[in-house]
């Protein structure tokens, strides 16, 4: 199966945007690389409130099933964590790289 990756770009509440960077690497990163996924990067955009990821997964599954697998997880649903406390909109889109 091929490298599937996906740029995130979120756009957090006023204000939140240290927390969320705090509980995203923190929580989110060392779970998501137990689960196989790759990181390529994060970003912040202060300015318009954004944060941007490019997550990756290269694996025996499809990126959606891992990822609904991460979900499902007893370690994701322990982690207290809802995404809409601190986001306001999400925009996944799936990339290819230019070689």
């Amino acid at each position: 199966m091929a490298v599937t990756t996906q740029v995130r770009i979120y756009t957090v509440k006023e204000g939140l945007l240290d927390a969320w960077v705090r509980r995203w690497k923190e929580e989110i990163v060392p779970l998501r690389l137990e689960f196989g996924f790759s990181l390529g990067g994060a970003w912040i955009d202060r300015e318009r409130h954004h944060f941007i990821w490019e997550i990756s997964y290269d694996g025996p599954q499809s990126f959606a099933e891992r990822n609904r697998r991460y979900w499902d997880s007893p370690e994701r649903q322990a982690m207290d964590l809802d995404s809409k406390d601190y986001l306001v909109s999400t925009d996944v889109r799936e990339v290819t790289r230019v070689h």
